[in-house]
């Protein structure tokens, strides 16, 4: 059994993964989820990572999963933690020193275009499930104040010793492929995995997620 570890991105919630934790619980393994304290404006990096590492526990043969902003937080976990795998999927890649904010202009992320949240985030999602998944995280973010740790230079001197893999997908309009593949090069040296599906994919194709997922785990 692997436990796989659930970060959520910067508008987002633990809600987020729900289809792909049953997935996994039905394949037999142990999916964490929980929610970062981004409520808090004093709240730093190392804050949200010590959540999940207060989530996991003392759970063993760990995986790892950070999505979009949650990739400034996954390789802190990583750090705090014996895990045997970090996955980032369609995921943020932090630079030591580098602040959250400014990520967006140093990375050369070019812009969507799209003002649309259903467009942008969840155009491949069933439109039912996108909206209770966007009401739902949209309540939680009425209070969201991540002062602090949009602020705070990205702690780490080096990318933690562990196997990283990248899964990008092909249909993202948030982070898109293009800019993806330059993206994991630049910053990790390594190729991205790929599938279909949009930005919110643990959505529109948790089934095919967690077999992904899964064989990760198995190293």
């Amino acid at each position: 059994m692997t436990t796989f570890a659930f970060i959520h991105g910067g508008g987002g919630s633990s809600f987020d993964w729900h289809l792909v934790a049953a997935e996994l619980r039905a394949r037999g393994h142990d999916p964490v989820t929980v929610d970062l304290p981004m409520s808090d404006p004093e709240e730093g990096l190392w804050d949200y990572a010590d959540a999940v590492v207060r989530a996991v526990g003392d759970r063993r043969d760990l995986v790892v999963v950070g999505h979009s902003w949650g990739g400034f937080v996954a390789p802190l976990v990583c750090a705090r933690v014996r895990a045997t795998a970090l996955v980032l999927l369609t995921a943020m890649i932090p630079s030591p020193g580098e602040a959250p904010d400014d990520w967006w202009e140093r990375s050369g992320r070019p812009s969507s275009g799209l003002d649309d949240e259903f467009e942008l985030y969840f155009h491949d999602v069933p439109r039912e499930l996108a909206e209770r998944v966007l009401a739902h995280d949209n309540a939680l973010a009425a209070n969201v104040s991540m002062d602090r740790a949009g602020r705070e230079p990205w702690p780490l001197d080096a990318w933690p010793d562990v196997r990283t893999r990248y899964l990008l997908c092909r249909d993202d309009r948030f982070l898109t492929p293009d800019f993806v593949r330059r993206h994991v090069g630049e910053r990790l040296g390594i190729v991205p995995d790929e599938i279909p599906g949009g930005h919110m994919a643990m959505l529109s194709r948790p089934a095919e997620l967690a077999d992904y997922l899964v064989q990760v785990g198995k190293g």
